[in-house]
């Protein structure tokens, strides 16, 4: 495990390495936000953002996506994984969305929570990406990264690496640390093929030293 001067050095490094990473759902309010965050879901960013771009046209405020069937909902979202489940998720979180909120989205993490597809990752998305709350969102690429540079601890739960990140992250660095990393892990640190052989954290990484002998080894 990496102690707080090696995690400290690991955040510098990404900062350097993807000082401007960003949300990168592309969306233009929190409602849009919500939904888009709610199909990335097993899916990709950049799968989603071809899917909203004309989603976003068709369906602008909680009520349109009442006004179209079910069945003509999900043919919008066809592309996407799980479109039946997401589309049926979307259509009970918008009458939510009407009934308890005039139509807003909530700032509040615990209300967002209670939406129906809408996870603790997708909740800390929207409160720091839509209204600039502090918050670490642990997906796929944010687990992977703190686990191979040893931030977290391999058996670590999704929520155990959450909580490890909030305690060792400044709370003031949470939500750029959430996008850096996941930039790191999207285009360096990727899950089969890591840029390991020119990684400013070789150093650092346990697993990526032991990525690197295995290859000397092969070539020997």
């Amino acid at each position: 495990m990496l102690n707080q001067k090696q995690i400290r050095d690991c955040l510098d490094q990404m900062g350097k390495m993807f000082p401007e990473a960003a949300c990168e759902l592309k969306h233009s309010n929190p409602f849009e936000l919500l939904i888009a965050v709610v199909l990335s879901a097993q899916s990709t960013d950049a799968l989603v953002n071809k899917v909203t771009k004309n989603l976003f046209k068709k369906y602008k405020q909680p009520e349109d996506y009442l006004a179209v069937s079910l069945e003509e909902l999900q043919n919008d979202l066809r592309s996407i994984g799980l479109y039946r489940n997401k589309s049926k998720n979307i259509r009970k979180l918008c009458e939510i969305l009407i009934e308890k909120y005039n139509g807003q989205v909530p700032q509040e993490h615990s209300e967002l929570v209670k939406l129906p597809g809408v996870g603790r990752k997708t909740a800390n998305v929207v409160v720091s990406v839509a209204f600039g709350q502090p918050a670490i969102a642990v997906d796929t690429h944010v687990e992977r990264v703190s686990k191979r540079l040893g931030i977290c601890r391999w058996k670590d739960s999704v929520l155990e690496v959450e909580k490890t990140l909030m305690k060792k992250v400044p709370k003031d660095e949470w939500s750029i640390t959430h996008h850096r990393m996941i930039f790191f892990g999207r285009y360096h640190c990727k899950a089969k093929n890591p840029n390991c052989d020119s990684c400013p954290l070789l150093d650092l990484c346990r697993e990526g030293q032991k990525r690197m002998r295995k290859q000397e080894k092969a070539t020997q």
